[in-house]
């Protein structure tokens, strides 16, 4: 018996060691290519070119994050995305919630049809085309709500946080109504609260989608330089390093670059780009996987 209890022992200490290895190894596999970007993003830029650099750079510098952040339209085009991602957030939090709400609501009789509509708009859409006249028509395009309006209702948004809403006890908001308070009230009161996980999950969706986004400045704000965004003064970088100093190129920063190699700058510019986020994903995390599970219990 005793020694039936010993064999136990040494194979839950061998799977714990197993277990341990193995989560381990994974840490490493997810953390290599951001340290393996970080070093070579602070390496030599002539010192780049030999390869063999990878979780800690062979020549340490700070230039090539230098000449990035010396490009006069960075800090107009960090000022802007950030200006973006925290309206673009917050509207579409707003608008997502409040429509959720009213299609959570028993008695709103077209529910089941504004449901339809907004699910039809998840797989149909009118193009690129359209979209350009239709923005042109509502005089966006040039400006900066360009960036905010056309997003600000997203059907897989609304259908998260209303089913979301939906696993919550409807007795709250009769209990509510009994006592006097409205629908405005019982929303921003009881629902709102309850709906923090779910909330933070959609806000980080919304951030990252806001910080990553580049194309609509291409599109629409290309030749507007109090409208760019970092993402996009970013790819110009990019698009520059790429061509190479030999090529013509209109934007000043093929001589502000030419003694960077593109892999340096490469990994600069994904670092610039990247830790914004990281700083602020802590703050959500722990509210991230509860909001997507309890999110998704009903369709």
């Amino acid at each position: 018996m005793a020694s039936k209890a010993f064999q136990m022992t040494k194979s839950e200490r061998a799977f714990d060691i197993f277990l341990y290895v193995f989560l381990t190894l994974v840490m490493i596999v997810t953390l290599y290519p951001f340290l393996n970007v970080l070093a070579i993003s602070l390496n030599e830029s002539t010192d780049t070119v030999r390869g063999g650099i990878y979780i800690w750079p062979r020549a340490f510098t700070l230039e090539n994050y230098e000449r990035i952040f010396s490009y006069t339209g960075l800090i107009q085009g960090f000022k802007i995305s950030l200006l973006r991602t925290i309206s673009g957030t917050l509207l579409g939090l707003i608008s997502a919630s409040m429509l959720a709400f009213t299609l959570s609501r028993p008695e709103f009789r077209a529910r089941k049809f504004v449901s339809v509509f907004l699910a039809l708009t998840m797989y149909f859409s009118g193009g690129m085309v359209p979209m350009y006249i239709l923005m042109r028509d509502m005089n966006l395009i040039g400006t900066f709500w360009i960036y905010i309006l056309p997003g600000a209702v997203s059907a897989f948004n609304v259908f998260i946080i209303r089913s979301f809403m939906d696993g919550l006890p409807f007795a709250l908001q009769e209990s509510a109504k009994l006592d006097g308070a409205n629908d405005f009230k019982i929303f921003y009161k009881i629902i709102l609260p309850l709906c923090k996980p779910v909330l933070a999950t959609i806000a980080l969706f919304l951030a990252v989608g806001q910080w990553n986004e580049w194309f609509t400045t291409y599109l629409y704000n290309g030749n507007k330089a109090h409208l760019t965004t970092l993402q996009y003064e970013l790819m110009k970088v990019l698009a520059t390093t790429n061509q190479g100093s030999g090529m013509v190129n209109a934007n000043d920063m093929a001589q502000q670059m030419a003694q960077i190699s593109p892999e340096s700058i490469k990994m600069a510019i994904t670092i610039v780009v990247t830790v914004p986020i990281l700083v602020v994903y802590p703050f959500l995390q722990k509210y991230f996987v509860g909001g997507m599970t309890l999110g998704a219990v009903k369709a």
